[in-house]
């Protein structure tokens, strides 16, 4: 029976299209910025680094007050993203919301440019103690979340339907694969709340080390039996983390 409005017999041709024409990869530097650079034949390979950031127990979350959830919600996801978009340059790629998970993914062309992410998570997992505490104020429920971030030479396609308006970029390869799952690791079973695949571990620590030599001691080596070595810890940033503890009074 054919389904209506689907023109198979026509829509074959498109699809051979499709797969007897994608094969012009460029192997660049950085991802492009315009999104017209990307078309539906071609793709870029670069490194990518991303970052995701997972609530934990969402669906018991889920189950409680609507309007209580939809504003821990909002509060968990405004400055998330606040804090992965700011002064990004144009390393910034994609950032956007799957379900109770943010993420952003950059070009890292540089070792330094990891560390950059690093430094989000650690003012991501600061910002979750402000916000608990806000929380808990207005006798809303407290939350934890998961913080993954991987990197690895990754190639970006534009998938979707031309003409139609409805694309979007495909992350082929670890980086973005293992972000989300070491999110998920992350703040249980014994693993800190910020989690770094191997290779991201490698070019971060050895940027932090030029400044801070004990770096290496705020984390933790553990073997996951699906994504191998991970480094886990809960680094927070000291100033920020001095300024929720003593009230978190606004100044001029």
């Amino acid at each position: 029976m054919k389904i209506k409005g689907y023109d198979y017999l026509t829509r074959k041709k498109k699809v051979e299209e499709i797969l007897d024409n994608t094969d012009a990869v460029k192997e660049v530097d950085k991802f492009p910025q315009n999104d017209d650079d990307f078309t539906y034949t071609n793709g870029y390979k670069a490194w990518a680094g991303a970052i995701f950031v997972d609530l934990r127990d969402s669906t018991k979350l889920f189950s409680q007050d609507e309007v209580e959830v939809a504003k821990v919600i909002r509060g968990f996801t405004s400055e998330i993203i606040e804090i992965l978009k700011k002064d990004t340059d144009d390393n910034l790629i994609e950032i956007g919301i799957r379900g109770d998970c943010v993420y952003a993914i950059y070009s890292v062309p540089y070792r330094q440019d990891n560390l950059d992410i690093a430094h989000r998570s650690f003012y991501i997992n600061t910002y979750m103690k402000m916000l608990n505490k806000l929380l808990e104020e207005r006798n809303l429920p407290n939350i934890k979340a998961g913080i993954g971030l991987a990197a690895k030479e990754t190639l970006a396609v534009k998938a979707g339907r031309k003409s139609s308006g409805i694309n979007n970029l495909v992350w082929i390869g670890e980086a973005v694969t293992h972000a989300s799952k070491l999110s998920d690791l992350g703040n249980k079973l014994l693993v800190g709340p910020i989690v770094m695949s191997k290779i991201f571990y490698s070019n971060y620590i050895e940027e932090q080390m030029k400044n801070i030599e004990n770096a290496e001691n705020w984390w933790e080596l553990k073997n996951d039996q699906n994504l191998g070595d991970i480094y886990h810890g809960s680094v927070i940033i000291e100033d920020f983390n001095d300024w929720i503890n003593n009230g978190m009074n606004e100044t001029n």
